[in-house]
């Protein structure tokens, strides 16, 4: 039952981040008339909210480990809030404000939800032996709620309800948090080893700084496709009508692949196996940059991998971060607050600078586009993520050899 539990936190908390990347862009310029410059400029200024805020609410978990519960409350509750208030509840005067309050209020509760599940890894797991276990349990659910917030507008689209599918989206997954916090309860009375403060020399040392950095870098790539992922599904292969299935087709992929991936990192390591799923992300990353319009079957086949490659990133990054502050004896609050800034930064480095971009090469999604333009876009979703995929490989292969659970 923990492991389902565990599954369910899990979702709950992916359904706050990547789809709302997917769903930001189209539902702020579709329903709410906002342009690509003016929500890329939103998200930056979010993030330098959590800049601030991320690392503070792992130092306040840290600080009040008997409140776990607590926390969990606030966060779920956070989450469902703040979905409602987005796409559900969004008031008509002064609208760009209330988005932005909204927004962050969703990021605020998802960051201290990640924190604090992420940090109780080592707890849950019963120690460092299970975490590889633990995260399969825990990332196949992520992907899962993935799959089911990416496409939950569409789906409300088809069965009738208005307003792009988002109200009913915000107020869905409302429901879906409380419910959740009732179910999830008992994974934050395990107590886990004792630790000391978080300490940047000691982190360092057990490579965890590192292992930050590899985190920031190798999430832009899927930072940028998820962002992108639409319009170039829309407008460069000219699929509208397949945006929905290609997507359940990657997140599935991604999913499936997750036992696979915990399989092979128990039997070879993660030092051997993360690099082979980065390259496989830069084989598919080059496929979708060559490839033709209305290339359904192709683009399908690149869902399927790069969808395997992210599979093999949710798994064994974490699991990396958590042995290593074990190792060290480190408490897990400030330490994945870090880690929680550096995934959340990548997101919003992507949007703020692909969004702006792309606006400025002439893109405008849905309307009739230039060849110029459509490069543009093929240049953002497909090639600059392979260079930076090339970039996170060059970093594993510098971690300290001791970093290889």
């Amino acid at each position: 039952m923990t492991n389902i539990r565990v599954s369910l936190f899990a979702l709950m908390l992916a359904a706050a981040g990547l789809p709302l990347y997917i769903h930001l862009p189209r539902y702020a310029s579709a329903e709410l008339g906002m342009s690509l410059s003016a929500l890329g400029g939103l998200l930056i200024g979010l993030r330098v909210l959590d800049f601030v805020q991320d690392p503070l609410l792992g130092k306040l978990i840290d600080r009040f480990p008997n409140a776990r519960r607590l926390f969990a409350a606030l966060a779920l509750g956070g989450l469902a809030a703040g979905f409602a208030l987005v796409f559900t509840f969004l008031p008509e005067a002064g609208r760009i404000y209330w988005l932005a309050g909204g927004l962050a209020l969703l990021f605020t509760a998802h960051s201290l939800g990640t924190i604090l599940f992420y940090g109780q890894s080592v707890a849950i797991a019963g120690g460092e032996a299970g975490l590889v276990r633990l995260a399969g349990f825990r990332e196949g659910g992520s992907l899962v709620g993935v799959l089911l917030a990416a496409l939950a507008p569409t789906v409300f689209v088809a069965l009738g309800v208005g307003g792009g599918g988002y109200p009913a989206f915000g107020l869905a997954l409302m429901l879906l948090a409380a419910a959740i916090f009732l179910l999830t309860r008992p994974l934050w009375a395990f107590d886990g080893p004792e630790t000391s403060p978080m300490q940047f020399s000691a982190l360092r040392e057990a490579g965890g700084i590192q292992l930050l950095l590899i985190a920031l870098v190798n999430a832009l790539p899927v930072a940028l496709t998820s962002t992108l992922f639409l319009f170039f599904v829309d407008d460069r292969l000219g699929l509208p009508t397949l945006a929905g299935p290609l997507l359940m087709l990657f997140f599935l992929a991604a999913a499936v692949s997750v036992p696979l991936w915990s399989v092979l990192v128990k039997r070879h390591g993660a030092r051997r196996i993360l690099p082979l799923a980065m390259t496989l992300a830069i084989i598919a990353f080059m496929g979708a940059a060559v490839l033709p319009e209305g290339a359904a079957f192709g683009f399908a086949l690149i869902c399927l991998a790069s969808g395997a490659a992210l599979g093999a990133d949710m798994v064994i990054l974490p699991v990396l971060f958590s042995s290593a502050l074990s190792r060290a004896g480190l408490s897990a609050g400030t330490a994945f607050g870090l880690w929680n800034f550096a995934a959340k930064l990548s997101l919003a480095i992507a949007a703020a600078g692909a969004l702006p971009a792309l606006q400025l090469a002439g893109y405008a999604p849905g309307e009739d586009n230039s060849e110029n333009a459509l490069v543009a876009l093929s240049l953002a979703y497909a090639v600059v993520p392979c260079i930076i995929k090339i970039v996170a490989i060059i970093l594993v292969a510098r971690l300290p050899q001791e970093v290889n659970t």
